[in-house]
């Protein structure tokens, strides 16, 4: 199996070196040196990282044969893959690779099913289950604890709390300009 792990950004310095937007929760073991890539597009690969070191908050990687500024930037926005064993699970307990998430039933606490999960959506703050619903529409499900409250994967479901409004239209609107209004009637 195939999992996105980083999207190259632009060059850094004269000597080959990239930036990396890492998506992946194991970049010591997906992004080493001697690790082999495959890419998207195909042609701009198979990588093999050379080195890595972070500067400035930010990964920075050199691939074998990238010796120069214009070596790097022929690889901006190339996304990097590592092949995983489908078997394979996620070092940390409350953890999960994308591939295990998807297709898993979403149901509420009290049984009510909300629909299937078909994306996970990777954003700077957090992650986000886009479910698509019984009748066809999507619902957006921010993947953290205090909604999410169980990953059930034998049972193949994601039991969720969401608070109201969150996949159905019972949010109460309390304003404070509402209640001004009530006042001058």
């Amino acid at each position: 199996m195939q999992l996105v792990v980083a999207r190259i950004g632009r060059a850094h310095g004269i000597k080959g070196e990239v930036t990396v937007e890492v998506r992946t929760d194991e970049p010591e073991l997906r992004l080493g040196p001697g690790a082999v890539l495959t890419t998207e597009p195909a042609s701009a690969g198979p990588l093999t990282i050379e080195t890595g070191r972070v500067h400035s908050g930010r990964l920075l990687l050199r691939f074998e044969g990238v010796r120069d500024r214009t070596g790097a930037e022929a690889l901006r926005n190339t996304l990097l893959i590592a092949d995983v064993d489908p078997e394979e699970l996620p070092e940390g307990e409350d953890e999960y690779y994308d591939h295990q998430l998807m297709d898993l039933d979403v149901v509420t606490v009290d049984g009510t099913q909300v629909g299937r999960i078909t994306e996970i959506s990777h954003l700077a703050s957090q992650d986000l289950f886009v479910v698509e619903r019984p009748d066809g529409t999507e619902v957006l499900i921010p993947f953290v604890q205090e909604i999410v409250t169980e990953i059930d994967l034998e049972e193949q479901r994601a039991i969720v709390d969401p608070p109201p409004g969150l996949i159905d239209d019972r949010a109460e609107i309390a304003s404070s300009r509402d209640a001004a209004d009530g006042d001058e009637a």
